[in-house]
């Protein structure tokens, strides 16, 4: 199905630059090409990217809405989306935010459904096309984090496995491949990112590493949707990394590293830097003895051949849920009085960590979040756990955190919980202050052992024959972090009643926004993070805020839709999928 508006398109397009604002009218418009991306941070009346620029570092220069008048925030206009029809109780797990382009706003619904809007008008918004190109409900999950612009197509990452590129003028289907598909145990592959143009291709990656299957990168032809090249993060036997999987039932078949965020793309080493998940079954470390690489891993895939550059693994044999599948943000900072082209993370483990991104080599690493036991600290020189021992094939690290199968009738708390500090969600960086700042989860968790079966030495998991974990949580809480990027440091934490699972981004007008899953955004003072405003939309918040300009005029968009299982009773709110649109009240 497509929808289209009978009115004609008319852009005004807006250039920002030294401070001064220059309004273009009329018929004009840019495509959406290679130059533009890599210069994303120098167009910030738009929003071109999913997570702000390649580097993902979602900081605007925008100043207008500051820390003197951010009280005079107010919504301006709100438009209704769909992707609500069999959604479940959660609802649909649209964890996006709009993309924007001279005044028109493109983004998408859980169920992969695809909408250009004209947002020029300061009162209002209409669709000018809907782009539905029919996500069967049956056996599919509604879950969508972001789409990607590209000359005049939109990509998009659908539900079923498919991507499609979409014209952008008239919202017809360009082209349309299945990428994502089944395991040889029927296990579903899944998109649980946005795609990513890079050096002419786009880039997406299997995300449905918990459900078994291996997590997997893969280039497409941004012209045609042919497949250029895939890199599994779990190896097959023979390749590099596969003696990390120690087993005799060939566990790396369902051995997990889903993808849950875009990564980030650097195009002077043409490196394209992601995180991934924690290996499968995420809480029965032996059954998969070994480090179990490349999961829980930061990796760098060139984007030519997608042979793997360098790798980083944060937490080998995982058995907590810590997986990487965060942002990665690229930087370049002064440490130790020596300049680094640094990439850095907000760990799942509760550790921030600044690697080099040219070879992978550990920097730093320090504690972020309040509550951590699960290991005595980071090795200063390694960067792995201080705990790890490199002779065992299932490492021990804290054994009062670490539930083993010989655990069967005792809970171990961990911290932090399972969510980690941070999870996916979008972070932001303000290379004006070198503050980072990470958004999540506080708090711990207790879970006794339990041992998995293999379904044959062949592989699969039988998960009928399988022990059932037992676990328990804290009241947990949400936070806002900064860290302090050159001195390494906790500087701030904002602690919000509910754990966050939307995102947050950054302003040369000195502020931080984010959003909550019980209806609020709000604004925090970014040196402090002293809360200065906040606004409730009255349905749960999972889009992560974005900003950007339409004349002299700088708005603040969030997109609603879907919420997670909390110790928190918020379930009065109506779930709902919305776009909500802020502006200074004139």
């Amino acid at each position: 199905m497509r929808y289209r508006s009978p009115a004609p398109i008319i852009l005004a397009c807006v250039v920002f630059a030294a401070g001064w604002v220059v309004t273009l009218g009329g018929q004009y418009s840019l495509t959406v090409n290679e130059d533009r991306l890599i210069n994303a941070e120098n167009e910030p009346h738009n929003w071109l990217l999913m997570n702000g620029d390649y580097g993902s570092l979602r900081y605007s220069k925008l100043t207008q809405i500051n820390r003197e008048n951010v009280t005079n925030l107010r919504m301006t206009w709100a438009l209704a989306l769909g992707g609500m029809q069999d959604v479940g109780q959660n609802g649909p797990e649209s964890e996006l935010n709009p993309l924007i382009d001279n005044g028109f706003m493109y983004t998408s619904d859980g169920w992969g459904t695809v909408y250009k809007i004209d947002a020029r008008n300061p009162d209002y918004a209409r669709f000018e096309w809907i782009a539905d190109a029919g996500v069967d409900h049956e056996g599919n999950t509604s879950r969508s984090r972001g789409i990607a612009l590209w000359e005049e197509s939109v990509l998009a990452n659908l539900p079923d496995g498919r991507v499609i590129a979409i014209d952008r003028e008239n919202g017809e289907i360009i082209w349309d491949v299945e990428i994502a598909t089944s395991n040889e145990f029927g296990s579903r592959e899944r998109f649980l990112t946005a795609p990513l143009v890079a050096n002419g291709k786009v880039i997406v990656q299997n995300g449905a590493g918990d459900g078994g299957t291996r997590g997997w990168v893969a280039a497409l032809d941004v012209e045609t949707g042919e497949e250029l090249w895939r890199w599994y993060v779990v190896p097959e036997p023979g390749q590099p990394g596969s003696e990390t999987w120690k087993d005799d039932h060939n566990a790396w078949k369902t051995g997990g590293g889903g993808i849950w965020q875009t990564g980030s793309y650097d195009p002077e080493t043409n490196l394209y830097i992601v995180g991934t998940g924690n290996p499968v079954p995420a809480y029965d470390a032996e059954f998969r003895p070994g480090d179990n690489l490349f999961t829980n891993s930061a990796v760098a895939l060139d984007v030519d051949t997608g042979e793997l550059a360098w790798y980083f693994q944060y937490t080998p044999n995982d058995s907590w849920d810590y997986d990487e599948i965060g942002v990665h943000m690229l930087y370049d900072i002064e440490i130790d009085g020596q300049m680094r082209k640094a990439v850095a993370h907000f760990g799942r483990n509760g550790f921030f960590y600044t690697l080099d991104r040219t070879t992978g080599e550990f920097i730093k690493a320090e504690q972020y979040v309040n509550d951590l036991n699960w290991t005595a600290g980071i090795d200063p020189v390694t960067g792995k756990p201080v705990d790890y021992d490199p002779n065992l094939d299932v490492q021990i690290y804290n054994p009062e955190a670490r539930a083993m199968r010989s655990d069967r009738d005792r809970m171990k708390r961990a911290c932090p919980t399972w969510h980690g500090g941070v999870a996916h969600q979008p972070l932001a960086f303000n290379p004006i202050k070198q503050i980072a700042y990470g958004v999540g989860t506080e708090g711990c968790f207790s879970q006794n052992g339990a041992e998995m079966a293999s379904l044959s030495p062949d592989g699969g998991l039988d998960r009928e024959a399988s022990q059932r974990r037992e676990y328990t949580s804290d009241l947990y809480y949400g936070s806002v972090t900064a860290f302090d990027a050159v001195g390494h440091k906790v500087i701030a934490k904002a602690v919000t009643d509910i754990e966050v699972r939307s995102g947050v981004i950054s302003t040369a007008g000195g502020l931080v926004f984010t959003a909550l899953q019980d209806g609020w955004l709000v604004a925090y003072n970014d040196e402090t993070l002293q809360e200065l405003w906040r606004f409730n939309v009255g349905t749960p918040l999972k889009g992560a805020p974005v900003t950007y300009a339409i004349g002299p005029t700088q708005y603040v968009a969030v997109q609603s839709s879907g919420r997670h299982h909390h110790p928190v009773n918020y379930d009065g709110l109506e779930n709902s999928s919305y776009l909500f649109v802020f502006a200074l009240d004139d």
